[in-house]
């Protein structure tokens, strides 16, 4: 009998909103119902906590019809600070239920307003465990700019880049594309608050810079322009420890472009031809140790918790780290997962092993 009840929380305002449905869809399906009570609360694009149908099929992602969460006039109430950890729901007309003693929190949610630290900053000040990143790393690797401060202080190898604000480009655009074209041609703009390549363009010449920019911008207004690094793009899930223990690190995955150009929204969620996720990664033992090992080193760099994606570009000269994703992509086809298990962890016992990880650090209630 199900003893430890957990919420499972997805959607969210950012433009990630679908892809944390489509997950939820994953993970009401997967987590093992003898062991844990589910209660799904989704969140809908203009911010409100709503009760969801436990139905994994609602949520699954189709490109004809991308899974969201709508605002069906539930509430949910959650449990005040120093008191028990009661959820309850008001119902749309009016009345209120409770749901239970809530145990941990399962955030799904990518991107602003989920990813970024502020809902767990919210959890935290209702002292109501979660499960993955807690606040520092979270907002921190959510802005890559600030990440590659970090990992470059730590010793870690990244990728060279330039930083561009939205008033930087509005006042001085002939300085950006200075700085923009000393890191040659082509180059990557990307948003630095945002994931799942939303509003990332890859320039191949120079009179492309402003378009891409201007999409960029449409997610953020801070931006990252970084050259085009030659080589692999090999992916490393990463596993906080349980009582003290180091993290854990994955086999390596690979992404392998055929006919893509980078890996898109498309490639990454819609089944997009042109890249392929292969894992565990053609690569040597001692690359293996290598990429595990510096893997562990930036999650810990960046006081990980909970779990990370670690991206890097593996050179002939070396590796250097891309960025760190403090809630992957974690569709069941997403790399992360697959990791795992190629790992010998199944999709199932990754979502026990998240929501255990979280009980593990929550002191014993009197």
């Amino acid at each position: 009998m199900a003893t430890t009840a957990v919420a499972v929380l997805f959607g969210g305002r950012s433009s990630e909103h679908s892809i944390s449905s489509a997950t939820a869809a994953g993970v009401l399906r997967a987590i093992d119902r003898d062991r844990y009570r589910v209660v799904p609360v989704g969140i809908t694009r203009d911010g409100a906590f709503v009760l969801e149908d436990d139905d994994p099929e609602k949520f699954a992602l189709n490109p004809d019809r991308m899974p969201e969460v709508a605002d069906n006039g539930t509430r949910v109430l959650w449990p005040e600070p120093a008191g028990d950890r009661e959820l309850r729901v008001r119902r749309a007309d009016g009345s209120v239920d409770s749901l239970g003693e809530i145990d941990v929190v399962l955030p799904i949610l990518h991107g602003p307003h989920g990813e970024d630290g502020t809902v767990q900053g919210f959890f935290d000040t209702l002292q109501l465990p979660y499960a993955g990143g807690g606040v520092f790393d979270s907002a921190l690797c959510m802005d890559k700019h600030f990440m590659k401060i970090v990992l470059q202080a730590a010793g870690i190898p990244v990728a060279p880049w330039v930083t561009v604000t939205a008033a930087q480009w509005a006042n001085d655009p002939g300085s950006v594309r200075a700085a923009a074209a000393g890191l040659g041609i082509p180059s990557f703009v990307k948003p630095a608050r945002a994931g799942s390549s939303v509003g990332v363009s890859k320039v191949h010449a120079a009179d492309e810079l402003d378009a891409a920019l201007e999409l960029a911008f449409a997610e953020d207004d801070k931006v990252l322009v970084e050259p085009a690094i030659v080589g692999r793009e090999i992916e490393v899930a990463v596993l906080e420890g349980r009582g003290g223990d180091p993290a854990r690190a994955s086999l390596p995955g690979e992404i392998v472009l055929t006919t893509r150009e980078f890996y898109d929204f498309e490639g990454k969620y819609l089944g997009g031809d042109g890249a392929d996720v292969v894992c565990p990664a053609d690569v040597t033992p001692s690359e293996i140790e290598d990429l595990q090992r510096m893997a562990v080193a930036a999650f810990d760099a960046v006081d990980g918790r909970g779990l990370a994606r670690v991206d890097f570009f593996q050179t002939p000269t070396g590796l250097y780290v891309n960025e760190l994703n403090t809630m992957p992509g974690f569709t069941p086809i997403s790399m992360f997962p697959k990791c795992w298990i190629a790992s010998g962890l199944s999709y199932g016992e990754l979502i026990t092993e998240l929501v255990e990880v979280a009980l593990a650090r929550v002191p014993a209630r009197a």
